[in-house]
């Protein structure tokens, strides 16, 4: 076990100067997004650094201060020149501090970049004591608010933490956020047709209309996962990847290295649906896989099909978590069209530390009424749910 005496807190540039395996050492939910893997991947393709707004400046806590000490804890985290690909919206944050005479940014943000997933940011080592993990995530969260303070930041966030986290945070000092998303839940379906099933009569044939209105097309829908997914399959889709970003956002985040780098590091975390037609891709959905969730991250076309979208990045998600028995589907941010076709409202969690006591006072103000409404807002919809009443 990892003693917690001589603690050593540093911060790296690049997950190159650790090794992966002290890094997923302490990545103990094997979330795909918090991996080596993916964090690497971004920063080897680009996708983060300097240029692009999003420096890596990653905390480590080793057990002591020589370099080859064992590392106990660790957060993934960036200097952030804007508030671009974080998907927890804090724009109107920064133009009132900004017009009151601060300066926003920089900022620190610990999340997995551009996705909106739920993780763990608090990364404990697995070798470590259970009864000395609250401490672990108290001194990782001690050492970011003490970061800010020497760097004369504005603020430090943490986005997408999962509800344990963001109790934690509180109790530490940090202001909590809430928000809402769609996630699919796997009550131990046996097949599609089972989940249908225990929908409302109208909203059954809504999905099996949409369903049978792109079978009834030419278009053919591949899966391919794992060692099966080669450079042209990620040529395709990163011309729809850019085609989609480009008019959705104005400029896609990721680079065509990054879908290589992921390619070759973590295929076997990877699921590809593309769909073909007249021999050609035209469409495609990315989702990568956690122990029990596949989560849906990027979607794009170059041809529009009605519903095609739907079946791709919802239904065929679906019929996957089902055949191989995962528990959830998380679809990412927004989309309220979500809740028709079987996706649950659920509460997402951010904690944030604000620098200044006066500006800290008015947001926690906003906070309290903005989690009002994402709770009222939360209780609405989950009336609005296309199951049978009594299911």
């Amino acid at each position: 076990m990892i003693a917690l005496e001589n603690l050593h807190i540093s911060f790296v540039q690049s997950l190159e100067e650790i090794t992966a395996s002290e890094w997923d050492m302490c990545n103990t939910t094997h979330n795909p997004f918090t991996s080596y893997a993916f964090l690497h991947a971004l920063e080897q393709s680009n996708s983060v650094g300097d240029s692009t707004g999003w420096s890596p400046y990653h905390m480590i806590i080793r057990s002591s201060e020589t370099v080859d000490a064992t590392i106990a804890a660790c957060m993934p985290m960036y200097l952030k020149g804007h508030s671009y690909g974080e998907y927890v919206f804090d724009h109107g944050w920064a133009d009132a501090y900004e017009r009151a005479g601060g300066q926003y940014y920089p900022k620190l943000q610990s999340c997995a970049p551009f996705t909106p997933a739920t993780g763990q940011r608090l990364l404990i080592n697995n070798n470590c004591a259970p009864e000395h993990h609250e401490a672990l995530k108290s001194a990782l969260l001690g050492g970011l608010q003490q970061i800010t303070q020497k760097l004369g930041l504005s603020s430090a966030h943490l986005t997408f933490v999962p509800e344990d986290e963001a109790i934690t945070a509180e109790q530490n000092g940090f202001l909590i956020r809430h928000d809402q998303q769609f996630h699919w839940y796997n009550r131990d379906y046996e097949s599609f047709e089972s989940f249908l099933a225990q929908l409302s009569s109208r909203k059954r044939k809504q999905i099996k209309k949409e369903r049978r209105t792109v079978h009834e097309t030419d278009i053919q829908i591949e899966t391919i996962t794992g060692q099966e997914i080669n450079e042209a399959h990620w040529d395709a889709f990163y011309e729809f990847y850019i085609d989609t970003g480009a008019r959705k956002w104005g400029q896609p985040y990721l680079t065509r290295s990054f879908f290589s780098a992921i390619g070759k590091a973590m295929p076997d975390k990877i699921v590809l649906f593309l769909c073909k037609r007249a021999d050609r891709y035209i469409a495609g959905a990315l989702n990568f896989l956690g122990p029990d969730t596949i989560y849906g991250r990027q979607w794009g076309c170059i041809e529009d099909h009605p519903y095609l979208h739907f079946e791709t990045c919802y239904y065929r998600a679906i019929e996957y978590a089902i055949k191989h028995k995962l528990r959830h589907v998380e679809a990412g941010a927004q989309g309220a069209h979500k809740l028709a076709r079987g996706y649950e409202p659920v509460r997402t969690f951010s904690a944030h530390y604000i620098q200044n006591d006066s500006f800290q006072t008015a947001v926690a103000h906003f906070l309290e009424q903005e989690r009002e409404g994402i709770a009222g807002e939360i209780n609405y919809l989950s009336t609005k749910t296309p199951f049978k009443k009594d299911t």
